[in-house]
């Protein structure tokens, strides 16, 4: 599809603003006025991009959280109409059907959706980190042939790096491309690879040189390539409404025309990529320790015990204050962060390792302590908090574990010595 067939998403989404003045119904209006608010200190156009994706996750995601999650449902269709208002490549240029906003406002757009359902979203911002590096590192009939679909999400995409036995480590990735005639050669596999089996495109990390990050490379496979494959459907605590399974390369005959960058650059495609991602899932954890502070903040407004409401418990009351400020932090470190990123100051990378580490485990610390307000409620599926609960778990594993952030953020101060 040509670009100049595609209709801008960032034009999209600033039309859908203009008219959606109306209130954000349940849990996403009330304490909009709090301290807590997650407006505070945004633009105007800010505030109205996370209007549209508050009202998006309580119309379009919100309701049916529950079910995806059980019955392990891939809403291909619900991400298809957020990509209508621009969420299929919010930082990806305009040139390619992009909505071209900064990353600060992909953090808030994120973290608005993931009140709706963590899980869709996190696999949306995984797909949006694959636009952003083929639109990013590609030339422009790579640009051209894939950003557009993904865009639309009329195609998905996956981002293929972690190995089974290389994680942490991903400089010690084995799967290997052999250059023949025109082609790369891919042998190995992927694990864990979020829409596996499902998606369009795989950008792909893969060994075209010696050992090390040097000689790493970045490939684009498309789905349907004879030689892939992918393993079983992978059975999970959380993240049920996106599908995971082992990519499979046997022989796989790739065309050198879809190397992203240059040979031997994969590694550092790989890391800048991440960088974002690690934002977006921050952002993600965000939106779920928003929504779980809501919940239990409501729950001890009503829940009755020794004869009076839990909300005059004061040591409820505490560990809600603590709640609320592990959440105003978070936000505060993971903007930030965006916005170092967006202006590629020398210590993004460090911000990025240190907003994924702080966000990710005092969100879930957020959401598990409102699990216990509930008591044996908070246990039942039929109450949101234990999806949160269960879908941020997976947020200090995945996108570089928080071990591994405080090794980056560790390196950075030493190396200032």
């Amino acid at each position: 599809m040509a670009a100049s067939r595609v209709l801008s998403n960032a034009a999209r989404l600033r039309s859908c603003i203009g008219s959606r003045h109306r209130f954000i119904r349940n849990l996403h209006i009330r304490g909009i006025s709090s301290c807590v608010d997650p407006s505070h200190g945004l633009t105007d156009e800010q505030k109205e991009f996370q209007k549209v994706a508050f009202d998006f996750a309580a119309n379009e995601m919100a309701p049916h959280m529950a079910e995806w999650d059980q019955k392990e449902i891939f809403p291909v269709d619900t991400m298809r109409r957020a990509a209508q208002l621009g969420f299929g490549g919010i930082y990806v240029q305009p040139d390619v059907g992009g909505s071209g906003l900064s990353r600060l406002d992909t953090s808030v757009i994120f973290e608005a959706l993931s009140t709706g359902c963590v899980s869709t979203t996190a696999y949306i911002s995984i797909h949006n980190m694959c636009a952003w590096m083929i639109d990013t590192f590609g030339n422009a009939e790579q640009r051209e042939r894939f950003c557009p679909d993904l865009c639309l999400m009329e195609k998905f995409a996956s981002y293929c790096l972690t190995e089974p036995g290389s994680g942490s480590d991903a400089a010690s990735l084995a799967t290997s491309a052999v250059l023949k005639g025109d082609h790369y050669v891919l042998n190995g596999s992927k694990a864990f690879i979020s829409g596996g089996g499902d998606t369009d495109v795989y950008v792909v990390m893969c060994r075209t040189g010696g050992k090390g990050p040097k000689g790493i490379s970045c490939v684009v496979v498309e789905k349907g390539t004879p030689g892939l494959s992918f393993g079983k459907k992978e059975r999970k605590m959380g993240w049920n409404s996106q599908p995971t399974r082992a990519v499979i390369f046997e022989d796989c005959a790739v065309p050198v025309a879809n190397l992203l960058g240059l040979e031997g650059q994969g590694f550092n495609i790989a890391m800048r990529g991440l960088n974002g991602g690690r934002i977006n899932i921050a952002s993600c954890s965000l939106g779920a320790a928003h929504a779980s502070v809501q919940l239990a903040r409501d729950h001890l407004l009503v829940r009755k015990q020794f004869g009076e409401t839990l909300s005059n418990n004061q040591f409820l009351q505490f560990k809600l204050a603590e709640m609320a400020t592990q959440l105003v932090a978070s936000r505060l470190l993971v903007r930030e962060a965006a916005v170092a990123l967006q202006d590629g100051r020398a210590d993004a990378a460090a911000l990025c390792a240190m907003a994924k580490l702080f966000a990710t485990d005092q969100c879930f610390d957020i959401c598990n302590q409102a699990l216990q307000m509930h008591g044996g409620y908070g246990y039942l599926k039929d109450y949101a908090v234990q999806q949160f609960v269960r879908d941020i778990r997976v947020h200090q594993i995945l996108e570089g574990t928080n071990e591994v952030m405080r090794m980056i953020v560790s390196r950075n101060l030493l190396s200032e010595i």
